[in-house]
């Protein structure tokens, strides 16, 4: 991991999360604000219902709120979606974008996930774009192909530092249980640091590169340490406030 960038971890809820779960975001936030901020930047992703509760909960503290989707226009007649700037007005600070599933249950294209990068930009936030190979990409030795044809195609131009995260999420290991092995994870993230310094110049090297799929407090510091690993997008083990938690401290 290059020190001079701050890791963020990042927790995706999905479709989880009611109300009655705000007592375990505030014991997240608590032990995040009291202990563990000034180790990395931490987020947690709700569903849309529970943004605003979340963003403007008493105990929030340092842990910041961002959202899993949002639609490519700033208003209109889009019935269901929700825009960045709604997003950003209920006090998000970042956007999920072309994440594995809404790629595959929503048949989400390269093309649309960088025109969604560009609205969460314009509603001033930070797009976090997702990345990954399948299980069949993976055995057929194409995965670098793969990851590069969607940084080539998700990634817009204007993309800084400052406005996008990177999140290298194999599509086989999320939720599975399985993970990479160390060196495909060093071999991935290297050649995304490559690419987006060679395309974005000195924003691409300072862009945070995180790792998604199955990551746990247990494996988590071995991820942490891989070269060019930035921090981590969580799916499941953001749920509770332990496991979340444990992943942040497992930061070096």
């Amino acid at each position: 991991m290059m020190s001079s960038i701050k890791p963020l971890i990042a927790g995706n809820w999905k479709m989880n999360g009611l109300r009655s779960d705000m007592d375990e975001f505030a014991a997240m936030a608590q032990g995040y604000s009291s202990e563990l901020a000034g180790k990395a930047d931490a987020m947690i992703c709700p569903p849309f219902t529970l943004i605003a509760a979340l963003a403007n909960h008493p105990d929030r503290g340092a842990l910041a709120v961002g959202a899993q989707d949002c639609h490519t226009a700033s208003s209109g007649a889009h019935t269901g979606d929700i825009s960045g700037g709604m997003i950003a007005d209920c006090g998000a600070k970042a956007v999920i974008v072309g994440h594995s599933e809404r790629r595959q249950d929503h048949g989400e294209t390269d093309a649309l996930v960088a025109e969604k990068a560009k609205a969460v930009w314009d509603a001033g936030l930070t797009a976090i774009i997702c990345v990954g190979e399948t299980e069949a990409e993976r055995r057929g030795g194409t995965t670098l192909a793969a990851v590069e044809q969607q940084l080539s195609g998700s990634v817009p131009q204007g993309a800084t530092a400052q406005n996008s995260v990177i999140a290298y999420e194999p599509v086989w290991a999320i939720g599975t249980g399985l993970t990479p092995g160390i060196d495909d994870v060093a071999e991935v993230h290297g050649f995304m640091r490559s690419f987006l310094a060679n395309n974005l110049g000195g924003e691409g090297t300072a862009m945070r590169l995180l790792y998604g799929g199955s990551v746990k407090p247990g494996n988590a510091a071995e991820l942490m340490a891989v070269p060019h690993v930035n921090g981590a997008l969580v799916g499941g083990a953001s749920l509770k406030a332990t496991d979340f938690l444990g992943i942040i401290r497992a930061v070096s």
